[in-house]
Order: C-alpha cells, then sequence, then structure tokens
C-alpha cells in the first residue's frame, strides 16, 4: 500500500517539512481512537441502571420504588438513591483524579506506556463490573473504568496530534471524539436489545466493552512511542527514526529539529500550572473553563427536556 505524499508547513519560519500519510499513521489512528468507543461506551453503559434485574440485584430500594409509584410526571424520586448516583458518578470522580496522575506518566514515561496503563485497566474494570456479585464489586470495577478513561483522555488525543500530518492533524483527531459519540450510541441500542435478556441481560451490556478492550491492549504493545515524547525525553536518535517511519520519507531533519527546539523551550518553563493563572494566559483559561461548563449545561438541557 504506497503511501499518500505531501509537504505540510509547519513553524512560525514557514518553512514546509514533508510528510505522508503513511499506512501506519491511519492503522494506528484507527486503532487509538478507538480508545474513544471505549470511553463513550462506558458513559452511555450507566442505562443499565433503567434494567429491573440489575436494580433488583444492587439497588432493590430502588427497584421497589420503581414498580410502586406510578406517576410518571415526576420519575425523579424513583432514582433518588445514594448508591445509584454513586455508581453513576464513580466513573467521573475516578477519572477526574486520575487525569493528574496520567499527566505525570504521559510526561515522564511517554504515550504509549500510558495508553497500555488505561488498556488494562479498562479490561479489569469491565471484567469486575461483568461479573459482579455485589455493590462493592461494582463500585470498585466502575472506579477503575474511570481511571482508564482518565489515563486514555490524557494520553490517546496527545498521541493522536503527535504522529499526525499536520495538514490533517484535526481531522484525523475528530475520530477520537467521533467515536465517543458512537460509543455512547452503541451502548445505548445494547442496553435496548439486552434489557430482554433475563435475567443476565445487563452482565452482557457491561461485558461486551471486554472486546474492544482487548483489542486496544493488544494493539498498545505494537505501537511505537511518538517521536516528541522520544526527544523530550532525550532518545534523539530513536526520535529520528520514529519520524521517519510514522512521515515516510528520510528528509525529516527540518522537522527533527524543530521538534528539539520545542523540547528545549518546554524544557526551559518552570511551574508551567502556576504560568496558566498569570494575566496574559487568563483570556484563554476562561475560554476553556467557560466551554467545559456551558457543553455540561447544554446536556443538562437536554436531559430536562426528556424528562418532561
Amino acid at each position: 500500500m504506497p503511501a499518500l505524499g505531501f509537504a505540510t508547513p509547519v513553524g512560525a519560519r514557514g518553512e514546509e517539512f514533508e510528510a505522508r500519510i503513511t499506512p501506519y499513521v491511519i492503522i494506528a489512528h484507527i486503532m487509538v481512537a478507538s480508545g474513544g468507543l471505549m470511553f463513550g461506551y462506558n458513559v452511555g453503559i450507566s442505562g443499565v441502571t433503567s434494567m429491573n434485574d440489575f436494580l433488583e440485584k444492587f439497588f432493590p430500594v430502588v427497584y421497589r420504588k420503581k414498580n410502586e409509584i406510578q406517576d410518571n410526571n415526576n420519575p425523579y424520586c424513583k432514582y433518588d438513591n445514594q448508591g445509584l448516583q454513586l455508581f453513576t458518578s464513580s466513573l467521573y470522580l475516578a477519572g477526574l483524579i486520575a487525569t493528574f496522575f496520567a499527566s505525570y506518566t504521559t510526561r515522564v514515561w511517554g504515550r504509549k506506556p500510558t495508553m497500555l496503563i488505561a488498556d488494562i485497566s479498562f479490561v479489569i474494570g469491565v471484567v469486575l463490573n461483568a461479573a459482579a456479585q455485589d455493590l462493592d464489586m461494582l463500585i470498585i470495577g466502575r472506579i477503575i473504568l474511570g481511571c482508564a478513561v482518565g489515563f486514555s483522555n490524557q494520553a490517546v488525543p496527545l498521541f493522536l496530534l503527535e504522529i499526525a500530518p499536520t495538514r490533517i492533524r484535526g481531522g484525523l483527531n475528530i475520530l477520537f471524539h467521533l467515536n465517543v459519540t458512537i460509543g455512547i450510541l452503541f451502548a445505548n441500542l445494547v442496553n435496548y436489545g439486552t434489557e430482554k435478556i433475563r435475567p443476565w441481560g445487563w452482565r452482557l451490556s457491561l461485558g461486551i466493552a471486554g472486546i474492544p478492550a482487548l483489542l486496544l491492549t493488544v494493539g498498545s504493545i505494537f505501537i511505537v512511542e511518538t517521536p516528541n515524547n522520544l526527544i523530550e525525553r532525550g532518545f534523539l536518535e530513536e526520535g529520528k527514526v520514529v519520524l521517519r517511519k510514522i512521515r515516510g520519507t528520510n528528509n525529516v531533519d527540518p522537522k527533527f529539529n524543530e521538534l528539539v527546539e520545542v523540547s528545549r523551550i518546554a524544557a526551559s518553563v518552570k511551574h508551567p500550572f502556576r504560568n496558566l493563572l498569570k494575566r496574559r494566559n487568563r483570556p484563554q483559561l476562561i475560554i476553556t473553563l467557560c466551554l467545559q461548563l456551558f457543553q455540561q449545561f447544554k446536556e443538562l438541557s437536554w436531559i430536562y427536556k426528556l424528562l418532561d
């Protein structure tokens, strides 16, 4: 399969760096972006909380309320249970905390080891959830899945950005976000189908995520570390070799020299988190926070409309 070639303009000085869309880049993006599918599936699979068999086993109080309350105009009280809320929110809380650790491993160990940690965590979390015998086992599995989400969301988009040719970087990176949406849709379709399989349909819903998780784990073993991270950690020759592989050309010296220079500048920055609070960076910080905040408000508004 021949590589498709073109020159990609980068850098402040207007250099054009030769790069090709190599088969490795295409395969790596398809495989790694599937991490978004896992993220989306584990978010959408929370819908098992509406299955009677699932509620009867882990949340019998909610199960009784659901069958006793006939007022469909006020569905909130049916699911008013702290344990059920913990099951749903533990994934997000664990993901938030894991992100801080993933930031360190991504920088110090590399993108590939961080993704491997996420993939193994996905497998462990799926097994615990699908085989859960009590609420503790279910919550622990959910927390491990949240850790996997935190590590995956930290490393996967960065990995995709660093191996993609500049001109199509945005298009390839959007695969991750597209797969998140597809994963949520697929999870809801699976829940719809398995709800009729009694009494273990919910186990099938939770366990199906193990298939892509295993494929991602195997795939993460064979992908190479990004040249950016290799150069950042001082492996200059290894970084140049990988750069030749993913760019499909031997003419990588200009790009290699730029990466070395960027790495040197990045290493000179002390206290990067503290720099975010400096006056010159506040507009970007505020805009970023507002984007995330209003996105959640938008999603909540849709939920309220559906409930009404």
